[in-house]
């Protein structure tokens, strides 16, 4: 079971900010990944600040994405 991402917000220091469907609000840290083919393109701080929710999860404008299943057991309260 997961939860859909409902609300993203970037933080600094690569990290984002998580809402989830079940109103749990988590932090999830970026920077483990982004040394990790494409996601090294998330360095950028400008294409960083672009993640936003789509669908159930959460997208950037180079259309990278993440699984909310992994981004709900891989971030911390």
């Amino acid at each position: 079971m997961y939860y859909s991402v409902v609300n993203v917000e970037p933080l600094d220091d690569y990290c984002l900010s998580l809402e989830f469907e079940n109103h749990e609000k988590k932090v999830f840290d970026v920077k483990p990944i982004l040394g990790l083919g494409l996601f090294s393109q998330l360095r950028d701080p400008e294409l960083f600040k672009t993640v936003r929710v789509v669908y159930d999860s959460i997208q950037w404008a180079n259309q990278l994405d993440l699984d909310p299943e992994c981004l709900y057991r891989s971030s911390i309260a």
